[in-house]
């Protein structure tokens, strides 16, 4: 049986052109209208017939000119940044930080928030989302979509929280109340896999459709991209690499959200701060303690040698079923330890495994997490905006 194409109608052929032209006014803008029909290979009357529509929609706004030779000067237009905004949201166990973008991924406010003194999730979420886009100079019904990134398990299915070890007031059911609070599209999403998004956008992991992010820091973490899509699992576990059973750390059989489990013994913060007493860096925490190592150079080398040999472990393991091109190293841990962590888990990996993955540290210095939200919020937004539905 053969294939049936879908027929090249003037209404499906406008939402492509319109949405191309979109896209490279955010990538190449400002341009002209003439600019606009050689990029896209349309001819001058039907750019200018366009651009005439997109500004109609709102979409589109005239911002300069452009001086030429005889005549008059060209009109530069733009994607108008007020025509959407998301709001994207790092939520943890002490602090919730909340950015408002517009649609063209400008970040136009911020908030930061304690979270010790409240055992109300709503509230909290609430408030960052109201300020944030009080401090944008957005109104709140122009926020289009609520991105927050969390520890711990999202039910793919339902979109709603199941486990979050450090926030226990966070509980199924949250989503729907939040959606109702806010009347606004809510999404959950893990904040491990929230960072691979921001490093696949503007990281280490740039220009590849498959690699692996594992975070060291307070816990431990593992996002996974294949084919440029976020990988879940069935019930949103994929990823929990601190419940690897691995050797050198007891196993527990107790899997009821308090038990310690083993990967996580080996390499989490609690464990690196001890591997560090051992080499003669007592009194800093875990990341300031791989700094100080990384520092140190030669000196600090067996303290490094140590917790790569740990890491090695887990990332092995996940190595050895994925077989990924490239791992990167996140989180406070292994943003401390750098090129000299991540090229002693090479080795160490490389070493114990048939499997010879590329190993490098985060790209990205500040705030993965808050701008992977924002990434995942606009893409989801733009699609919405900039889409039409083909009839």
């Amino acid at each position: 049986m053969s294939a049936t194409r879908l027929p090249g109608t003037p209404r499906l052929l406008r939402a492509l052109n319109d949405r191309a032209a979109l896209e490279l006014l955010l990538e190449r803008g400002p341009l002209t209208r003439a600019r606009l029909g050689e990029l896209t290979g349309l001819s001058k009357v039907t750019a200018s017939q366009l651009v005439e529509r997109l500004e109609e929609r709102g979409l589109v706004a005239r911002v300069g000119e452009q001086a030429g030779g005889r005549g008059p000067n060209a009109q530069l237009y733009a994607v108008r940044p007020s025509s959407a905004h998301v709001v994207g949201v790092d939520v943890g166990p002490d602090r919730v930080v909340a950015a408002c973008a517009d649609i063209t991924g400008a970040v136009i406010g911020r908030v930061e928030q304690s979270t010790r003194d409240t055992d109300d999730p709503v509230g909290v979420v609430h408030n960052a989302v109201v300020q944030a886009a009080s401090s944008a100079q957005a109104q709140l019904s122009s926020v289009r979509r609520i991105v927050l990134g969390t520890p711990g398990l999202v039910d793919p299915g339902t979109g709603d929280i199941t486990f979050a070890f450090n926030l226990p007031r966070w509980h199924s059911g949250l989503l729907a109340a939040l959606r109702d609070d806010l009347d606004t599209p809510v999404v959950f999403e893990n904040d491990v896999n929230l960072a691979a998004v921001a490093e696949a956008q503007s990281g280490a992991a740039q220009g590849l459709a498959d690699f692996v992010l594992v975070w060291v820091g307070a816990g431990v973490g593992l996002a996974i991209m294949l084919g440029g899509r976020l990988h879940h699992g069935s019930s949103g576990a994929a990823g929990e690499i601190g419940y690897l059973p691995v050797p050198g750390a007891p196993i527990p059989r107790d899997v009821s959200r308090r038990a310690k489990p083993a990967f996580q013994q080996l390499v989490g913060a609690d464990s690196v701060r001890a591997v560090a007493r051992e080499h003669g860096y007592p009194d800093a925490d875990a990341a300031e303690a791989v700094r100080a190592a990384v520092a140190a150079g030669a000196d600090g080398g067996p303290m490094l040698d140590e917790l790569a040999r740990r890491l090695a472990l887990g990332v092995a393991s996940t190595c050895v079923v994925l077989d990924p091109p490239l791992v990167v190293l996140a989180g406070e841990v292994g943003q401390a330890g750098g090129a000299a962590l991540a090229d002693r888990v090479q080795h160490e990996v490389a070493a114990i495994t048939l499997v010879q993955p590329r190993v490098v540290p985060t790209g990205l210095t500040e705030e993965p997490i808050l701008r992977g939200a924002l990434r995942t919020a606009l893409d989801a937004v733009r699609d919405e905006v900039f889409g039409s539905t083909v009839g």
